[in-house]
């Protein structure tokens, strides 16, 4: 019974998600299993398991306790600025965490801690500024959908890596079938891990959804 309680004091949330993280961060996504967290954190798999049943909730878990880091905004800010922080502050999440990113594939990010600093005030803040429900909810998605899928398909935590990978497959194909890849590497290699073009993306579509811009359009 001791040494049960002893692992269950052990085994708070907040180590378990930070420990997964750096499993996960330093060894690669492939290397998380209950057992090795178990052993990194000096705890029973059972232990582990009566926190988070499975890799599922496992992950679940970790992703909440990332979610808590991103910034809380003032009520009334302005509606452009306040986007561009919470879906900023989420893509620096995701990319810094890219194996995270990786295990989670297709799940939805629906965690108790997103929902409260990023969902719902995202949503109270585009009603509020003038959307209607299905329009707050619609340009939610688009830039979630945009930040999710620019932090998944890249490594920014190795650009060097990410670039020669793109280098050499384009390299590689034959220039005659793909004149425009194969004659443009210089300037293709670097957009790859290039940061600026999902900031760039992100504002275009706060200014394409801005309500103040779209009702002083309207006026006029």
């Amino acid at each position: 019974m001791p040494r049960q309680s002893t692992s269950l004091d052990l085994a708070t949330p907040e180590r378990i998600a930070e420990q997964a993280l750096l499993i996960v961060d330093q060894q690669g996504p492939g290397t998380l299993s209950f057992r090795t967290l178990a052993a990194a954190l000096d705890i029973s798999v059972a232990s582990l398991q009566r926190r988070c049943t499975d890799l599922a909730g496992l992950l679940d878990l970790v992703t909440d306790h990332l979610a808590a880091r991103l910034p809380g905004i003032e009520p009334g800010s302005d509606w452009a600025t306040a986007t561009e922080t919470r879906f900023t502050a989420l893509y620096e999440l995701l990319t810094a965490h890219p194996g995270l990113v990786a295990l989670r594939g297709g799940r939805p990010w629906l965690g108790p801690q997103l929902l409260k600093r990023l969902v719902e005030p995202q949503l109270a803040d585009s009603i509020t500024a003038g959307m209607s429900p299905g329009e707050a909810i619609t340009c939610y998605r688009r830039m979630y959908l945009l930040t999710l899928g620019s932090a998944s398909f890249v490594d920014h935590r190795d650009p060097k890596a990410a670039q020669a990978v793109t280098r050499t497959a384009l390299a590689s194909l034959d220039p005659e079938e793909f004149p425009m890849l194969t004659g443009n590497l210089a300037a293709i290699v670097p957009i790859v891990v290039d940061h600026e073009v999902y900031y760039g993306a992100l504002r275009q579509l706060i200014h394409a959804a801005d309500p103040a811009r779209v009702t002083s359009r309207f006026h006029r």
